[in-house]
C-alpha cells in the first residue's frame, strides 16, 4: 500500500490474474477501495482462469454448470502496486492470484503451478537464476495487410529486417525511451534491446533473477506494457508467433542456471562441457520436450513458427553454442554456465513456461540419467526425434506424458487440454486473416 499512497494522484486501480493463456483477467475499482481490495482480496470463478482466447468459457468444464460456476479468493502477489504507464490517467495495478475459500492454492492457477516447481527447488535446498528474452513486433494493423509502422523520426517504413541495427532502434527512439522508463517505473528489469530479423522486430533482454515467480511476472506484466505503449503511440505491439509468412517468427528464450544452498552453480564444474548435474538437466528437459510442446506452442499460429530452416527448432536436441538446437549451452565463463531454452515461441504464457522448463530440469536432476550426446553442425539436417508439428497432436502429448504428470497438478492439465480442444474446433472456422486479427493482440 505504501507506493500507492505515495500516488495520491491515482484515481483507479486494477486487479488483474493470467489465466491459462496468460490473458489479464480482472476488475476495475476506485482507488478509495484499494485498502480493502488489499487486505480482503477479490473474487471471481474459478472458470475465468480457464477461459479460451474468445474469453468464452470451456463448454465441457467441471468449473462451470457442474459447479455452480463457484468463485474463488483472489489474493495480492507479492509485487504489490505498481503504475500503468500506458493509460492516460494515473492509475494502478495490483497482481492477483487464485485461492480455493479455506487458503489453500488453486491449483488451475498457472502462477501457482510456477510457485508449485518453486517450491520444490527449495525443498531440495536449491535456487533457480532465470533470465528471458522477448521477441516482439512492432505493426501497422490499420489497414488490410500488416505492415511495419512508419518511424516517427523520418516518417518512412523498412521493408525488411536488419539484424543488430542501430538504426532500426533508432527509428522507434521516443517509443524505446518511453519502454524503459515504464519497467524502470514497474520494476521490470529490462536489459539490452536489439533490432531483429524481421521488420519492425525487435528483443528486449530480462536480467537473470533468482526469483522464478517475479521473472514470471516481469515477463507477463512486459508483454501487457508493449502492447498497451504500443497502442498509444498509434500502432501495436505483437507477441504473436508468426505474424508474417516470409519472416522469422517471435520466440522467448530462456536461460537458467541452479544455484545450492551455498549459492554456487551446480551446473559449474569449471570446464566448457559443465558438470554431470547440468546434463541431467538437459536430459530432463529433452525428455518433456514432446509433452511440453502445447505450453511453448499453445496455438493455432505457434505451429508456422515451428518449421525447419525458420531460427526456432524442430528436433529434440541440445548442443554447446548452435542456435539451431532445441537447447544450447552458450559460450561463458564457469560460473554462468547455464541452460538457454529456445523453443517457446512469444505468445507463451510465462508462468506455464517457466515452469514446465524448470520442472523438467528438476525431474532430470532427480532421475540423474545421462542425455544422448551433443549434436554438431545444422540441427534440421540431422535425423532427431521430433517436437509435434499439429497443434492437435501437441495437445494428445501434453495429456499422455508422464513427465508432464510429474510437473503439473492433474486440474490444470486437464484444464488446459479443455481449453486447447476448444480453440481448436473453432479456430477451423476462422480464416487466416480473422486469426491473425484475433491473435495480434490477445497472446
Amino acid at each position: 500500500m505504501d507506493w500507492l499512497h505515495d500516488h495520491p494522484d491515482v484515481r483507479t486501480i486494477r486487479v488483474a490474474a493470467a489465466d491459462l493463456n496468460g490473458v489479464a483477467r480482472g476488475k476495475r475499482l476506485p482507488a478509495r477501495f484499494a485498502d480493502k481490495v488489499f487486505s480482503e482480496g477479490t473474487r471471481f470463478p474459478f472458470s475465468v482462469m480457464n477461459l479460451d482466447i474468445w474469453g468464452e468459457d470451456i463448454e465441457d468444464s467441471p468449473l462451470v454448470f457442474e459447479s455452480g460456476d463457484c468463485d474463488g479468493l483472489l489474493m495480492p502477489t507479492e509485487r504489490g502496486f505498481m503504475p500503468m504507464p500506458w493509460l492516460e490517467a494515473p492509475t494502478a495495478l495490483l497482481p492477483i492470484w487464485m485461492f480455493h475459500m479455506d487458503g489453500t492454492p488453486y491449483a488451475g492457477d498457472p502462477r501457482q503451478a510456477l510457485a508449485r516447481v518453486a517450491e520444490r527447488y527449495t525443498a531440495m535446498g536449491l535456487t533457480p537464476v532465470v533470465a528471458t528474452e522477448l521477441e516482439f513486433f512492432l505493426i501497422d494493423d490499420s489497414g488490410k495487410q500488416l505492415r511495419v509502422p512508419p518511424s516517427p523520426r523520418s516518417g518512412k517504413r523498412r521493408s525488411g529486417g536488419e539484424v543488430l541495427s542501430l538504426r532500426a532502434l533508432d527509428a522507434f527512439d521516443i517509443f524505446f525511451t518511453e519502454l524503459y522508463d515504464a519497467c524502470e517505473a514497474m520494476d521490470i528489469p529490462a536489459d539490452t534491446a536489439i533490432s531483429e530479423a524481421g521488420p519492425g522486430q525487435f528483443e528486449i533482454n530480462m536480467s537473470h533473477q533468482n526469483d522464478a515467480l517475479k521473472a514470471a511476472d516481469d515477463a507477463w506484466l512486459f508483454k501487457m506494457l508493449v502492447k498497451g505503449l504500443a497502442r498509444r503511440h498509434g500502432f501495436a505491439a505483437s507477441f504473436m508467433a508468426k505474424p508474417y509468412d516470409e519472416w522469422s517468427g517471435n520466440g522467448m528464450h530462456m536461460h537458467f542456471s541452479v544455484l545450492d544452498s551455498a549459492g554456487k552453480n551446480i551446473f559449474n564444474d569449471g570446464t566448457e562441457k559443465g558438470s554431470d548435474k547440468l546434463r541431467h538437466a538437459v536430459a530432463g528437459c529433452l525428455a518433456a520436450m514432446e509433452g511440453s510442446t502445447l505450453v511453448f506452442a499453445p496455438h493455432e499460429n505457434s505451429y508456422d513458427r515451428l518449421v525447419p530452416d525458420a531460427h526456432a527448432p524442430t528436433g529434440i536436441a541440445w548442443a554447446y553454442e548452435n542456435r539451431t538446437s532445441a537447447l544450447r549451452i552458450p559460450a561463458s565463463g564457469p560460473s554462468a554456465r547455464r541452460i538457454e531454452h529456445r523453443v517457446a515461441g512469444g505468445d507463451v504464457n510465462p508462468y506455464l513456461m517457466i515452469a514446465a522448463v524448470l520442472g523438467a530440469a528438476l525431474e532430470g536432476l532427480k532421475d540423474g540419467k545421462e542425455p544422448p550426446a551433443p549434436i554438431k553442425g545444422n540441427a534440421y539436417a540431422l535425423d532427431l526425434p521430433q517436437m509435434p508439428t499439429e497443434w492437435g497432436a501437441a495437445i494428445e502429448a501434453f495429456t499422455s506424458s508422464e513427465m508432464i504428470g510429474r510437473i503439473f497438478e492433474r486440474e490444470l492439465i486437464e484444464n488446459f487440454a479443455m481449453t486447447k480442444r476448444q480453440e481448436l474446433r473453432y479456430m477451423a472456422e476462422l480464416s487466416e486473416q480473422e486469426q491473425s486479427e484475433l491473435y495480434l493482440d490477445t497472446v
